[in-house]
């Protein structure tokens, strides 16, 4: 049997390192690609293959003998299996968030790296906690309903932008940076988080999540935080091979990473020198989706923002004459920064982030 992971990325690569650490018999030959774009040649010494490569010179019975691990975002996998079924490829396996959330609990439950939720005693006081969804007015409907949680809340993100409102809670009131929303992305939402509810707001928890992104959180889990004083809840991160200074390399222009650097040494010294180990490892914070303790919300916005609006300001051309969403890239590495660097003082755990379809 030959099994490949379709996929190129972080959940490509962390759905091949969970399978080496827990099933080293299932060997993965190789990960497939529709074409090869910008990722690499090779993962984690693997090789990338193209499809039509891959397929080239087999016989349906070789192809009946190959499988195929889908490791990717679910919003592609329809498009993704009907490629392989074009090829005549039909052991196919999706691997969906909530299955990858689960191998990524074994995984690290295992390595007793970045501490699942679900790895702590179940409690009996369930906490107040209040959870801001990110919507925009572009966003295009989902495939099926989904129960939204009492405890969830939508918000319009760039609201001052449009004249449509399509939440009731929208980030242009009072304090905020709405027009920014090009390149802040949810961050807007976060930052009118900071400025006008958590100055007087009584819940213990406040989180950030996306239109399509959020945790899967059961009864269970929520009853684990108050009980094992949990700080801070976040996303299992994706690994980056050979590490994290490939997310930036993608998404960031070298010049405004430039920027972010020379910020970080002049705003926060001892993280822009803590920074240069916590690039070569592997695993990255993404999404900007986050459960945290007001305080260390607070916190953490009090760093967070400042920073970013130093690198507007230094930005050429400036985050004012542009929108091209490198803040929320941003924001994805200061995160990443921000939480490894505290994970001594912090009490971090972790849990799977459900992308909605």
């Amino acid at each position: 049997m030959i099994i490949s992971i379709f996929g190129a990325q972080g959940y490509a690569l962390g759905t091949y390192m969970a399978i080496k650490e827990m099933v080293p018999a299932r060997k993965i030959d190789c990960f497939l690609v529709s074409e090869m774009g910008m990722n690499a040649k090779t993962l984690a010494g693997i090789p990338v293959r193209e499809i039509k490569d891959f397929s080239l010179n087999m016989s349906d019975e070789d192809k009946s003998d190959v499988e195929i691990i889908i490791g990717t975002p679910e919003m592609v996998h329809d498009e993704i299996e009907e490629l392989l079924l074009s090829y005549g490829f039909h052991n196919i396996v999706r691997l969906t968030s909530s299955r990858w959330a689960e191998l990524m609990d074994q995984y690290h439950a295992k390595l007793d790296s970045f501490t699942p939720l679900k790895c702590l005693p179940v409690g009996s006081v369930e906490p107040s906690l209040r959870i801001y969804s990110v919507k925009s007015h572009a966003d295009k409907a989902l495939k099926r309903e989904y129960e939204i949680p009492n405890y969830m809340v939508p918000i319009q993100v760039g609201k001052a932008l449009v004249d449509q409102k399509v939440t009731e809670v929208t980030d242009d009131i009072g304090d905020n940076i709405s027009l920014k929303n090009g390149n802040y992305c949810e961050l807007t939402a976060l930052y009118w988080m900071w400025k006008n509810c958590f100055p007087v707001g009584k819940e213990q928890y406040y989180g950030l999540a996306q239109y399509r992104r959020r945790f899967e959180l059961s009864q269970d889990d929520l009853l684990r935080l108050c009980s094992n004083d949990v700080d801070v809840l976040l996303p299992y991160p994706l690994p980056y091979a050979p590490d994290i200074q490939e997310h930036h390399k993608r998404y960031i222009k070298d010049e405004d990473w430039n920027v972010l650097i020379r910020v970080l040494e002049e705003l926060q010294p001892e993280y822009a020198k803590a920074y240069k180990d916590i690039l070569e490892q592997p695993f990255l914070y993404n999404y900007n989706v986050i459960i945290a303790k007001k305080e260390v919300m607070m916190d953490y916005c009090s760093w967070l923002f400042p920073i970013l609006a130093r690198v507007e300001e230094l930005s050429v051309p400036k985050g004012s004459e542009r929108s091209d969403r490198y803040i929320g890239y941003m924001g994805e590495n200061l995160e990443t920064l921000y939480f490894m660097y505290n994970a001594e003082k912090l009490n971090i755990v972790h849990a799977g982030c459900r992308l909605l379809v």
